[in-house]
């Protein structure tokens, strides 16, 4: 079974990407079935690689190798999964982490997270699905190599857009090293000396956001680093969804936390979570909507000495970026208003499609109608086990974090 790409096809391909598109496709040569693994040509016969093929998506070939003659088996694919494996002991606690991470780890359409004794994966691909049977029981003989002992495997593939490729959402247990283990589904890890119940049934994308990971051991320290100096310190931590924003502050030492969210759910979960931590009395926890809650904080003359705005995606698609960046705009000017002189914002997007200098010519536009001045402090992206694929087109990178310090026009 063959692809035959048109002449001039594949130009994101033969740069680094990892898929192929309907319109690039010449001609398929052999019989074959949705989510099969074929060899993919170029025009004038070259061999491009290996990639798993379906009909039914935009993207009608994800890639698996490239230009390496064997076709991908049981040995490639613990290969692939060890590389990231050995990648993320190298890089971040590995206790709860992103153990595979799509194409950035050469296997599309997959998203493996760990909490403790338990994996919990996304798939978004036909092919990928597939290849469950090889590619879980190779990520779990690579975890037992290094002792770690994994009690069951979660499938979280319920996402509305996996229909696209022509499969049904499904959520439940995959694997369970003992059949009969009545394993709940939620579990307490352990992230930058903090404790959090993760609900990875009912929870957002597999239960918790882990790529925000150094970013709120930065907001932990900045705190810390204000106590030395006997300040005191008061925090606004806005769409605080269970919390981990707000519980670095007040272990870092804040004075008083404000958390905000317009869940209910979520609101209750952080509370737990404080409670689970010792925090409760250091965060007052507000169910609300942000957007309606910032304007009433600036009429009632709150200030703050640190910010933060960690909003869900406020766009999923680049025709509605424009859209998004009034959103951004709006909490980012509220947000500034609310910093004490010389106090730090901490913003960021967690949106593909919200480019640097689009989160940067946003933030001169908020800094100018909340007639403030801001320096750029730092700035980072999502945590090292969630690599960005710099040479693809559909590269990974998608969180972008900034800390600002907050100053009057004078």
């Amino acid at each position: 079974m063959e692809a035959v790409l048109k002449k001039g096809g594949g130009r994101a391909l033969k740069s680094g990407g990892a898929f192929i598109y309907d319109n690039e496709i010449d001609f398929i040569k052999g019989d074959f079935e949705n989510g099969d693994i074929i060899r993919v040509l170029d025009f004038d016969g070259f061999f491009l690689g290996y990639g798993f093929i379906n009909m039914n998506s935009v993207i009608r070939i994800r890639m698996l190798s490239r230009y390496r003659k064997e076709a991908p088996d049981e040995s490639f694919f613990r290969e692939r999964v060890k590389a990231a494996w050995e990648l993320r002991k190298a890089v971040i606690d590995t206790s709860c982490c992103r153990l595979i991470f799509g194409e950035a780890d050469f296997l599309p359409g997959l998203t493996v997270d760990r909490y403790e004794d338990i994996l919990v994966f996304e798939c978004l691909a036909l092919g990928m699905k597939k290849l469950l049977p090889i590619v879980i029981p190779a990520l779990l003989s690579v975890l037992s190599e290094d002792g770690v002992d994994i009690r069951g495997v979660y499938e979280r593939s319920d996402a509305p857009v996996i229909k696209k490729e022509g499969l049904e959402p499904t959520k439940g247990w995959y694997y369970k090293k003992d059949p009969s283990d009545n394993i709940p589904t939620t579990v307490v890890i352990t992230e930058n000396g903090i404790r959090y119940k993760v609900d990875f049934e009912n929870g957002q994308k597999t239960g918790f956001f882990l790529d925000q990971k150094e970013n709120r051991r930065r907001l932990h320290d900045l705190v810390k680093n204000l106590k030395k100096s006997g300040d005191t310190v008061h925090v606004l931590d806005c769409f605080t969804h269970l919390g981990t924003f707000a519980l670095n502050a007040a272990k870092g030492g804040a004075d008083q936390v404000t958390a905000l969210d317009i869940s209910k759910t979520a609101i209750e979960a952080a509370k737990e979570n404080a409670s689970m931590n010792g925090l409760i009395d250091q965060v007052s926890f507000i169910e609300c909507d942000v957007f309606e809650m910032l304007p009433k904080l600036i009429a009632e003359g709150k200030k703050y000495d640190i910010v933060v705005l960690d909003p869900p995606a406020f766009t999923k698609s680049r025709e509605a970026t424009k859209r998004a960046i009034a959103g951004y705009r709006e909490i980012n000017l509220r947000g500034l208003s609310l910093v004490r002189e010389n106090g730090f914002l901490l913003t960021c997007s967690c949106s593909h499609f919200m480019t640097n200098e689009l989160f940067l010519k946003m933030m001169r536009e908020a800094a100018r109608g909340a007639k403030k001045r801001i320096r750029q402090l730092s700035f980072s992206q999502q945590a090292p086990d969630h690599p960005v694929l710099i040479n693809s087109e559909e590269n990974s990178y998608y969180l972008k974090f900034f800390i600002y310090q907050v100053m009057t026009e004078k």
